[in-house]
């Protein structure tokens, strides 16, 4: 069976984006961009709210950004991408397909189907949906270390307690800390 990952950068207070959903704040450095690399080697499909894929649409196939990151953008840029989206009509990023409803349903025969891992990023509407309904194989946090103050937290609509074990943990030379986690509601 396919596993469901969520990869999400987080400030040191719990925020995937400021109040004025900003990224800038990211610490990003090579070894950072090898362990994206690796990561989006490892995978065939992203899930995208509406939100996180109108920004990635609107960064990774500029010629800018292709040139300044050509393994990710790539990859970005040729991955199939399914975005959860009751808003938009249509979706026109390279290899990008809409679902309007059902994300559960969804989300549980995608892992059903042959295939690499399924990635999240960003996108916290549907990491709270999916980690709610038990459909999260692995959750990894990227920990900046700056604190923020305000912003829009990673499991905002969870509403049950949903416990973690910690699998490894990654120091980066810039201060970052990647945890990996593993949910566990054997508690």
């Amino acid at each position: 069976m396919r596993q469901v990952i969520v990869s999400n950068v987080v400030s040191l207070d719990g925020f995937i984006e400021s109040s004025q959903c900003e990224i800038d704040w990211f610490k990003v450095n090579d070894e950072f961009m090898a362990y994206a690399v690796n990561m989006l080697n490892a995978a065939d499909t992203i899930l995208f709210g509406r939100k996180t894929y109108q920004m990635m649409a609107a960064y990774w196939p500029l010629e800018e950004n292709i040139k300044g990151d050509p393994l990710v953008a790539n990859k970005m840029n040729t991955l199939e991408k399914i975005v959860f989206s009751k808003t938009l009509d249509n979706v026109e990023w390279n290899n990008s397909r809409l679902i309007k409803d059902n994300i559960i349903t969804q989300v549980q025969k995608l892992k059903q189907q042959p295939g690499k891992d399924i990635l999240i990023l960003g996108s916290g509407t549907i990491v709270s949906a999916l980690m709610q309904a038990g459909l999260i194989d692995e959750c990894r946090l990227i920990v900046i270390p700056v604190i923020l103050g305000a912003g829009n937290a990673m499991f905002r609509d969870v509403r049950e307690r949903i416990y973690l074990d910690l699998e490894k943990t990654k120091t980066f030379s810039n201060g970052t800390i990647l945890l990996y986690y593993k949910p566990n509601n054997k508690i």
